[in-house]
């Protein structure tokens, strides 16, 4: 979007921004770029001012004091500490610097964090744009643009791929080009490195890596010597901080080795040092050709060389985007990508024809005069100026999703539905709208969810008659569905009482567990408690024969109670130890850089799995477990988040399909309610407000808070809609549905009393 064919802004009207990114003493092109452009801001007029939030890493201190606010990049809690202290400033807008690997968690995640608790509209500059990114980058980003007023980018290339690949509309986009220094008087003759007035001395400069393809100009040097004998390659820069830290100067070395081996080591010149701006000046004045020999051709944007081309040098370059676009028109040359040869004949062909030269350079010098950082000041001031109007003009939902819910907020407790989905035999399957199917039967799912739910009810307070005679009847029916035979719970029953199988799903037996475990622990009548332990002891032996991951978690949830009670019990002890190891194997076969998950898909409850390990790490204090359980919530909670910031489960239509494939619908009350109460254990380990956010985000969900912004609970009676479809909720109200939501609010009353959570001093941070 062309922003100067809207409102323009006097450079008077008053602006205050915060940007965020890397900064200076931080040695990255994002760094370097954050303070040009602050500076450039605050040159647009007289009421700019900018403050500072800049992303940094342990090793990194001494910020001038135009750093507000220092955000460690891998600690979460400081993203919501800088959501805080935006809040309480008077900006007018957030400007967002985003380049991978500059914001902590899976694909940058924890800045979403940061934008999703700020009231202030954000306009981000895409420094890298993937045409083809991972399923989680595709996720992180499209959330940052959907909270993002404006957008940024700097070549068509990039704004092509935010259309096609991530949806975004054109109108949204401002391109505004990577900004130039102005060149001040320099002759440049410090800076020739001994090279012969009559020979080409070429440079190169930047954070060295070995995507900068820096051995095919050494590998076309011996050409080039040929026809110009004292020609010299500068090397200007210091090796990317990542790279060293990963690597050390393997690649520096292997060029330095290569130059040897060619016998042109006095040719190539490395100066390793962060070089600043002055140097650059001096050596883009001295230089006669500028070679940027990327290996990347998605590289969307390069500040070298829009250095280069703002200082009027001939330049010779692989054919990357960002090349392509501002070298056209004949501003430079284009070489094929890891092509020595052509690198030698266009460095040779250029400096053998100097009014051809001087031409070039002229195009490169008139094209750079518009990228000046004053003219970008002015632009990037247009667009945050415009990213406020927008803002002012519609709703802000995002902080609304991700904002805790006060206790009175939360709906009382209404037990009618669950009262008419149970019977004298037990809790009714299925519902037509709000009527119990009687045609469908029992499960003993439902009455195990629904003996879960009584535990944890009186774990609160003794339970009142009626509902106490609730907990008997899921019980018995849990009683009578144990089959000796073979050890194993029956699952189907029909409604003329009749077992349908003999037994039932490995999951419903160890949901079965599960709920016993629960019951075990939390029951007050002693008679009741008893039957709870025999079924659960008499129940775990057929674990070692089951392979479902969901069973294994069901049964390290309900030996986790159990062990709250008994903790020196050690066959259940070994019991969720043998569980936890099968996840945790399961999970370091299948977890990829991409896909931090046990299996190769995802299906129903499947927060309970990253819960069940999160769990058996914090009783066995196994750092690797709690680790895993923590990475892969951390992995699903991204998965299960839409755009906007709603929770959004994944939905029925994705079972069984992988990474990319994964679908919208149908959504189920099921999926919210597992990853409430993995959420709230999750703080409860941690004590990481980030889990608490979470799962009043996910509650919010059966409240309306969700895609369709349509509520599943029904006050009238207690019930729950028994999910989302494409356009609109199903209205009928099942047992699972009820009791996931039922079990979910209890979970989250828990959670938000001071009492027992520390929840005080959490939420007032």
């Amino acid at each position: 979007m062309d922003i100067f064919k809207t409102k323009l802004h006097s450079s008077n009207e008053s602006l205050k921004v915060a940007v965020i990114g890397t900064f200076p003493p931080t040695k990255c092109g994002i760094a370097t770029f954050t303070s040009d452009i602050a500076s450039a801001i605050r040159s647009t007029g007289q009421e700019a001012e900018v403050d500072i939030y800049a992303l940094s890493t342990q090793s990194e201190s001494n910020y001038p004091e135009s750093v507000r606010c220092i955000i460690q990049k891998n600690c979460q809690a400081d993203y919501l500490e800088a959501a805080s202290l935006i809040n309480s400033q008077d900006y007018g807008t957030v400007l967002i610097q985003h380049e991978y690997g500059i914001f902590g968690g899976i694909a940058g995640s924890f800045l979403l964090d940061l934008i999703w608790n700020i009231t202030t509209p954000v306009v981000t500059t895409l420094h890298t744009v993937l045409d083809d990114p991972s399923l989680t980058q595709k996720l992180v980003l499209e959330a940052i643009l959907d909270r993002s007023q404006r957008i940024i980018v700097m070549s068509e290339r990039a704004i092509d791929i935010l259309e096609t690949v991530h949806g975004i509309d054109r109108s949204k986009i401002d391109l505004i080009p990577h900004g130039t220094p102005s060149l001040p008087p320099h002759s440049g003759a410090d800076y020739r490195l001994n090279t012969p007035p009559e020979a080409p001395l070429v440079l190169t400069f930047g954070l060295l890596s070995p995507d900068k393809g820096i051995e095919y100009v050494i590998e076309a040097f011996p050409a080039i010597l040929e026809v110009f004998p004292g020609a010299k390659y500068a090397i200007v820069g210091a090796t990317h901080p990542d790279i060293l830290n990963n690597h050390g100067e393997e690649y520096r070395q292997s060029l330095i080795s290569q130059s040897v081996k060619l016998g042109i080591q006095d040719n190539i010149i490395f100066i390793d040092e962060f070089v600043p701006l002055d140097s650059i000046v001096g050596y883009l004045k001295a230089a006669d050709i500028y070679v940027t020999p990327y290996l990347k051709a998605n590289q969307i944007t390069s500040g070298t060389l829009a250095y280069a081309v703002g200082a009027g040098k001939a330049i010779v370059s692989t054919p990357y985007w960002y090349a392509e676009e501002l070298l056209d028109e004949g501003r430079g040359v284009l070489v094929p990508f890891r092509d020595a040869l052509s690198i030698a004949e266009a460095i040779v062909k250029i400096q053998s024809n100097p009014s051809d030269k001087l031409r070039m350079e002229q195009r490169a010098a008139d094209f750079g005069k518009t990228m000046s950082w004053p003219s970008i000041g002015r632009q990037y001031r247009e667009s945050l100026h415009l990213a406020v109007d927008l803002f002012q003009d519609s709703l802000l939902t995002q902080s609304e999703n991700a904002r805790p819910i006060d206790i009175h907020q939360l709906p009382e407790l209404n037990l009618f539905h669950l009262e008419e989905m149970t019977d004298d035999c037990g809790m009714i399957q299925h519902a037509h709208h709000s009527t119990p199917l009687r045609a469908e039967g029992y499960c003993v799912d439902d009455n195990a969810r629904a003996l879960i739910l009584t535990a944890i009810l009186e774990a609160e307070s003794e339970l009142p008659e009626k509902l106490n005679h609730l907990q008997s009847r899921y019980l018995a029916f849990i009683l009578h569905a144990f089959n000796s035979d073979g050890n194993r719970f029956r699952n189907f029953m029909s409604y003329d009482r009749n077992w349908l199988e003999q037994e039932g799903s490995e999951d419903s037996h160890a949901r079965t567990v599960w709920a016993l475990g629960t019951l075990f622990h939390h029951g007050r009548c002693l008679a009741r408690r008893e039957v709870a332990q025999t079924l659960f002891k008499d129940a775990l032996p057929a674990f070692d024969s089951f392979s479902s991951p969901r069973a294994w978690a069901y049964g390290i949830l309900g030996g986790e109670k159990y062990l709250r009670t008994y903790p020196h019990d050690l066959n259940v002890r070994q019991f969720v130890s043998r569980m936890s190891t099968r996840l945790l194997n399961l999970y370091k076969v299948t977890k990829t850089s991409d896909w931090h998950w046990f299996e190769d898909s995802l299906s129903y409850a499947n927060a309970r799995l990253s819960q069940a390990m999160i769990v058996s790490g914090h009783i066995n204090m196994d750092e690797e477990l709690l680790n895993a359980g923590i990475e892969s919530l951390d992995w699903l909670r991204l998965i299960q988040t839409d755009k906007s910031g709603n929770f959004s489960p994944v939905g029925t239509s994705s079972y069984a399909l992988h990474s990319k494939e994964l679908q919208l619908f149908d959504q189920q009350p099921i999926e919210a309610a597992a990853s409430v109460s993995a959420y709230l254990y999750a703080w409860e380990v941690t004590e990481n407000s980030v889990w608490l956010s979470e799962a009043h985000r996910a509650f919010r969900w059966f409240l309306g808070g969700n895609i369709l912004e349509t509520p599943l609970y029904q006050p009238a009676n207690g019930g729950c809609r028994d999910g989302l479809h494409p356009n609109r909720a199903n209205e009928n109200q099942g047992a699972e549905s009820t009791l996931s939501f039922l079990t979910a609010l209890t979970e989250m009353r828990s959670a938000v009393f001071p009492v027992t959570r520390k929840i005080l001093a959490l939420v007032s941070k």
